[in-house]
């Protein structure tokens, strides 16, 4: 009886460690930005989010939703973490274009031009940016930058701002040199996990 006791608590604690291992996978997986993920992106300087129109200009603040999509012919398991310096593309979610730069003046700040092209998410290897961040996986709560994979310059605002008819719209551009004013964060949005398998229990 006394055996019959001990084994029932051993179980029992075990059982606990699992539920509490697995807890901490799902809290793990919780903290990365995944492949499918639909975010908002803040750059931490100006404290704006990137944001997109589709010819009716206003300030509905869907506009601000992108997924993060792998590149083109390339590997990005829906739910599975986001590399730091993988390669990606970033979609926005109510027109189905991506961000994009190419070699252009932008209006504003003469740095160079980007904006959001193609259509139903399929543009040109001039929408692929690489995440650079700091440790394996870019971290929800972490502040990133985007570099461009085509032309070498990253994802900035530096606080120009539009007239008639989207005023107070920042213009968003390429640099050249890293700086406080490419510096971005994930914000709200919906995160996707990697699906799981459900625990098979096969009779002895």
């Amino acid at each position: 009886m006394e055996i019959m006791s001990t084994v029932h608590v051993f179980v029992k604690s075990l059982l606990f460690v699992l539920l509490c291992s697995i807890c901490e996978g799902r809290e793990s997986e919780l903290s990365y930005v995944t492949c499918g993920s639909l975010v908002k992106l803040l750059n931490t300087r100006h404290n704006v989010r990137l944001h997109s129109h589709d010819v009716k200009y206003g300030s509905d603040d869907a506009n601000s939703y992108w997924q993060i999509r792998g590149k083109p012919n390339g590997s990005c398991q829906r739910g599975a973490a986001i590399r730091c310096g993988q390669a990606i593309r970033i979609t926005h979610m109510k027109t189905g274009r991506n961000l994009h730069t190419h070699h252009f003046s932008s209006p504003l700040s003469n740095n160079q031009e980007v904006s959001a092209f193609g259509e139903n998410g399929e543009g040109d290897d001039l929408d692929v940016w690489a995440v650079q961040c700091d440790g394996v996986h870019w971290e929800r709560d972490e502040v990133v930058r985007f570099k461009h994979v085509g032309t070498d310059v990253f994802l900035s605002v530096t606080g120009e701002q539009y007239g008639h008819p989207i005023r107070g719209q920042r213009e968003v551009h390429g640099m050249s040199s890293p700086s406080q004013h490419n510096l971005w964060r994930s914000m709200e949005g919906v995160f996707i996990q990697l699906s799981q398998e459900p625990l098979r229990h096969d009779e002895l």
